[in-house]
């Protein structure tokens, strides 16, 4: 099998003729061998080498004619020798059934959009194959389809200039599917591909166009359009070949008006003669370009021998400068060993300084572990005391009750002092009044006994008047205090539903507060809807976009800072907490430089949001782990989620969250931050701040935490809930207040109905106490006017005496009821006092004891914390001193071990360089010593005008670029020895002997087909024979009918004057002639009878199905319009018959009918 072609070369010698011989313009040695063509001559008489390229252009036309009679000449005497052995293997062969082929025969193929077919499928015999069918059904587009597939070009189908052509009218891509057989010994990787190669191409309109080369069973083996061309080459398919596949237009140019020389190019073609003919053609151009790089070798070789001998010269004349360099190289090799030497002193003094460091640090860990053990010791005590302090339990209660006690105790001797005056003012009223009570008694026992005229009975009736009035009088005040008390119960009444009306209204108003606030979260909501930041703030949204536009010193400003802060669902329950405490900070903006900030509070104000704060921080991504608790121990920090990392750490510098604990309530929070050795602050869910500080017992401090408005926007922050919840959850809370303010309207009505009824009620018994009043004045101005009578029945004196005796009397009466009521009082509380007094010295005897305690305990762990400061300052000291002394040990440990590794290089180094050098000179000594040698190097090179290396690189070049011209000038040489002489070894006569092998195929192919062409021409009883011209390069056919024979004796006849069937008859003649002369197994004609008769169809047909079944391992695949109902056909044969084009449809049925015959 012949190689593809190499590229042609670019020598300027004129490359070959393709219509023409091959390897033309060649002059011919003088040797035995075969002329390789008429333009390849040689000089008669001449023996020696020809170097140069003739022209033959100016031979004489007697030389040609010599030229051409010796060549006929040669030509019959080759035809004689030949033609009785060919004739009789032709005759041979027709007797002999060919066999079906192992491999690389077509065995079915499918077209999907391609052409004038949506879909067309069938299968090949391993033999003989028509595809039949009328004008227009598609049949050419088989021929394509294999084409295609196979990567032919697309020019070769002369259906089209390129793929997009192929697809099929408003279709976008193509496919047409080709398989291969591949079976026998020599099947192409048949542990690959199995029994069958399927071959896939698929094109679109885009230009895009892939392969896909499958196994039997359907794998993917390749998508390489190289590895298809090895399977071509493998089974020998030239799709390109014209002979090979003779499309429709090719057949018919072929058959009808092919020029002599257009049948003898088709001849070299597809015999593939031209290919060789090329292939030695730049076999010569190689061989003279590299006789030419030869003689340009052998021009330059002079030139660097005597540049050679020029550097060798001056390089001996350097002798001394070398002696020099040697001096040099000897105090290199004492310098490097003396650096070695350096090295290993810098590096033993290292360790021993090492070793002295080392020392050090196990005195210093012992004291690090004396010192831990007392802290630990200390710890323990401080934290054995700090339980017998918790074991104490809690006197709050007892401090409360003992506070109780003490303003109940403080009010009773304020009121016992207040009893006191009252006794101490009313006694001295009481002895002032008896003063006065026994003068009036006196002085009326004096004018008594001046009266002589009263008598006895008269004063006793007067006294009885008096006594009944005093008893009227009695009654009266008695129903008076009656009617007081009635009021004063009524009044208390009264006053109660007054309280409770009171309360309701308070209630109201708390109500009312709760619905405006519900009603002003639900309208933040509804903003949130057109604005999701409205609880940052007004006009957020435009504020960010602002912030975007504007130029800044620092980094864009970073606000607002809660913008995807949330509280995690299980730490609801702190929301309000965290809302109140952070609020103020998360709604605030950040920035990376000072003088950004006015810039930012102006866009604020100017947005009406002058509240809101501006921080300055530095974008510093800090760990903050250091400052948290233990774990589980729950902070701001953990209930929150915060996206923005900067953000949180902005919080953290401002709030301290991640410290800051979280509890429900009191007693949660003081356990958690008695529970952290330094104390802590926490906030509770009831808004408490609890703080405790150092050690647990070392006191606290609780305060009320400030809570949110509850209208404020800031109660939206935090939530994870959208905003149609929020709303909905808004709406509920209002809907339950509504109807909790309409109960307390109703509760407050009702209440003012009765309190109205209360009132009167007041009213009327106010009303009967004005009665009994007056009716007790009344009787007490009887009781007045009686003691007036009898008064006026006694002197003037002794009346005016018991006036005013019975004045003082009345006055002291009345002191003393206010004495005995007071005295009562007094009695009552000096009851109270007795018991809380008791209690009081109680309570304050057990806190007492308690502080003892604690006190004690107290200073307990006083002490045990003074000592573990002291044991843990000492333990830092120590570590820190330990740390430090570590420090130096790993740094004096880690230039060990970079002074070790210096050592080891710089020795592994010095070896290289040389051998060691024992003792060596200090390193400066061996400078100085270098440097002088220098000097004197330098020196000589000054006068020679280059160095000692410079010398000895410039004799190392040219003996190697001589050394290398030499080495390719003998080698090169022995190569292309033909360029100077010839002899049977040479490259040239190589090549001529294989010229002369080539005109050896040529004449037995062209002596073959002439035999087989007059063989076929014999079935239709004609006579004719083909003319092969070489030197020309025609190819012409004559042919004598047996018409002719009759009436023009033995004269040919040119095909141009045969009728349309003969000339078809005679032209498939040829074509099975040169069929013989070709190797690849598969041949494909288009209507090759198109202008035959019926009866050279017939002859044409049989002829070619006898050919095709004589064929051994060759597949035919004919393409004809015409029917073949009256062709004989054998069993090799199948026919696959096109279906009649469907007019107006714009699409061919893609069934295609298949018979065997």
């Amino acid at each position: 099998m012949l190689k593809r072609r190499a590229q042609d070369s670019d020598d300027e010698i004129d490359g070959p003729s393709t219509a023409g011989t091959p390897v033309s313009k060649r002059p011919r040695p003088d040797t035995e061998a075969p002329k390789p063509s008429q333009a390849r001559r040689k000089d008669k008489g001449k023996a020696k080498q020809t170097e140069e390229i003739d022209d033959d252009s100016d031979e004489s036309d007697e030389e040609e004619r010599e030229d051409q009679d010796i060549k006929n000449e040669e030509e019959q005497q080759f035809e004689q020798g030949y033609e009785d052995i060919i004739r009789a293997h032709i005759e041979a062969k027709r007797k002999v059934q060919g066999g079906v082929a192992e491999h690389g025969i077509i065995e079915s193929i499918e077209m999907h959009q391609f052409m004038c077919h949506k879909y067309l499928t069938f299968d090949f015999g391993p033999q003989i194959n028509f595809i039949i069918g009328h004008n227009g059904s598609g049949k050419s587009a088989v021929l394509s389809a294999i084409t295609v597939a196979l990567g032919g070009k697309t020019t070769s189908t002369g259906r089209g200039s390129g793929l997009k052509s192929f697809i099929r009218e408003g279709q976008s891509q193509s496919e047409v599917t080709i398989t291969i057989k591949n079976q026998g010994e020599e099947a192409y990787k048949p542990q690959e591909y199995g029994k069958s190669i399927v071959i896939t191409r698929r094109f679109s309109k885009e230009g895009s166009s892939t392969w896909k080369i499958k196994s039997k069973d359907g794998r993917t083996i390749s998508t390489k359009k190289e590895d298809l061309a090895a399977i071509c080459d493998h089974m020998n398919i030239q799709v390109d070949n014209p002979m090979n596949v003779l499309t429709q237009d090719a057949a018919r140019q072929f058959l009808s008006a092919s020029h002599p020389n257009d049948k003898y190019k088709f001849f070299l073609k597809g015999t593939q003669l031209s290919q060789l003919s090329e292939e030695y053609e730049l076999c010569f151009d190689n061989i003279k370009a590299t006789s030419r790089v030869l003689n340009q070798k052998k021009e330059a070789l002079p030139d660097l021998r005597a540049e050679f001998r020029e550097a060798t010269r001056r390089f001996e004349e350097a002798a001394k400068a070398r002696e020099l360099k040697k001096k040099q190289d000897e105090l290199k090799k004492e310098l490097a060993w003396a650096h070695v030497k350096t090295k290993e002193l810098e590096m033993e003094k290292q360790m021993k300084d090492t070793a002295k460091l080392a020392k050090g640090v196990p005195k210093l860990q012992d004291l690090v572990d004396d010192a831990e053990a007392k802290f630990q010791s200390a710890t323990e005590e401080v934290a054995q005391y700090e339980s017998e302090f918790k074991d104490l339990g809690d006197i709050g209660h007892l401090n409360d009750r003992k506070k109780e006690l003490q303003d109940q105790i403080r009010a009773n001797k304020n009121k016992l002092t207040d009893f006191r005056n009252d006794e101490k003012q009313i006694d001295s009223s009481i002895k002032g009044i008896n003063r006065q009570i026994d003068e009036y008694t006196q002085q009326i026992a004096i004018e008594t006994r001046k009266l002589e005229v009263d008598t006895q009975a008269k004063r006793e009736e007067a006294q009885q008047r008096l006594q009944v009035a005093r008893d009227a009088v009695t009654v009266a005040e008695s129903r008076l205090a009656e009617h007081q008390e009635q009021r004063r119960d009524a009044q208390q009444r009264a006053n109660d539903l007054r309280a409770q009306g009171m309360d309701i209204e308070t209630k109201l108003t708390t109500t009312q507060g709760h619905i405006t606030e519900f009603q002003e979260l639900i309208s933040h909501c509804q903003k949130q809807v057109s604005d999701g930041l409205s609880a940052f703030g007004k006009n957020m949204d435009a504020v960010r976009t602002q912030v975007k536009k504007m130029a800044w010193h620092g980094d864009l400003p970073l606000g607002p800072l809660g913008v995807g802060v949330k509280i995690r669902e299980e730490n609801k329950w702190a929301a309000d907490v965290l809302r109140a405490q952070l609020g103020n900070l998360l709604v605030a903006w950040a920035v990376t430089d000072a003088r950004d900030m006015p810039a930012l509070k102006k866009l604020l104000r100017d947005s009406n949001n002058g509240n809101v704060n501006v921080i300055i921080f530095e974008k510093d991504l800090f760990d903050y782990s250091q400052g948290e608790p233990a774990e589980g121990m729950l902070t701001v920090l953990r209930a929150l989620e915060i996206p923005d990392p900067y953000a949180l750490r902005i919080l953290i510098n401002q709030a301290m969250i991640e410290r800051i604990f979280l509890a429900r309530d009191y007693k949660d929070a003081d356990e958690m931050c008695k529970s952290s050795r330094q104390g802590g602050v926490a906030w509770t869910a009831n808004g408490l701040r609890v703080n405790v500080f150092g050690f647990v017992g070392g006191g606290g401090q609780t305060t009320q935490l400030q809570t949110l408005r509850g209208g404020d926007p800031m109660n939206l922050l935090l939530s994870a809930r959208d905003v149609a919840v929020d709303t909905q959850h808004y709406r509920q809370e209002l809907s339950k207040h509504e109807e909790e303010f309409k109960r307390l309207t109703a509760e407050k009505n009702q209440l003012k109905t009765r309190f109205g009824a209360a009132r009167r009620e007041v009213d009327q018994i106010m009303a009967a106490e004005r009665k009994a009043d007056t009716e007790a004045r009344e009787a007490k101005v009887i009781v007045d006017n009686l003691l007036q009578a009898q008064n006026d029945d006694l002197p003037a004196n002794v009346a005016s005496l018991e006036a005013a005796k019975r004045e003082a009397e009345a006055e002291k009466e009345t002191i003393l009821a206010q004495y005995t009521a007071l005295t009562k009082q007094k009695s009552k509380v000096d009851d109270a006092q007795k018991p809380l007094m008791i209690e009081f010295n109680r309570i304050r005897d057990e806190i007492s004891d308690f502080d003892r305690k604690g006190d004690a305990i107290r200073n307990k762990i006083e002490n045990a914390v003074t000592l573990r400061m002291k044991a843990q300052s000492d333990k830092n000291h120590y570590q820190a001193k330990l740390q430090a002394e570590q420090r130096k040990v790993d740094e004096a440990e880690a230039q060990v071990k970079v002074l070790t590794e210096e050592f080891i290089n710089w020795t592994a180094r010095a070896e290289e360089y040389c051998e060691r050098v024992e003792n060596p000179r200090k390193p400066d000594d061996i400078q100085k010593s270098i440097k002088a040698v220098d000097q004197a190097l330098a020196d000589r090179e000054r006068r020679q005008g280059s160095s000692v290396e410079e010398l000895t690189i410039q004799v190392n070049k040219a003996k190697a670029k001589l050394d290398l011209v030499e080495r390719d000038l003998k080698s090169m040489a022995l190569l292309n020895k033909a360029c100077f002489r010839f002899s049977p070894a040479t490259l040239r006569h190589s090549l001529f002997i294989r010229l002369s092998k080539w005109q050896e195929f040529r004449r037995h192919i062209a002596l073959r087909c002439k035999l087989v062409f007059q063989y076929n021409l014999s079935h239709r009883g004609y006579f004719g024979k083909v003319l092969f011209d070489h030197a020309n390069g025609t190819l012409q056919l004559k042919v004598q009918t047996d018409d002719m024979a009759g009436t023009q004796g033995a004269q040919d006849k040119d095909p141009r004057s045969l009728s349309g069937g003969e000339k078809s008859f005679s032209t498939i003649c040829l074509l099975l002639s040169l069929w013989e002369s070709i190797g690849c197994p598969l041949r494909c004609l288009d209507e090759f009878d198109v202008f035959m008769d019926a009866v050279n169809r017939r002859i044409s047909m049989k002829m070619m199905i006898e050919t095709a079944n004589s064929s051994d391992k060759k597949q035919y695949i004919l393409i004809t319009p015409q029917d073949m109902t009256n062709v004989q056909l054998g069993p090799t044969v199948v026919v696959n018959r096109m279906p009649d084009p469907e007019r107006g449809q714009g699409q061919f049925n893609s069934v295609c009918s298949k018979y065997h015959c």
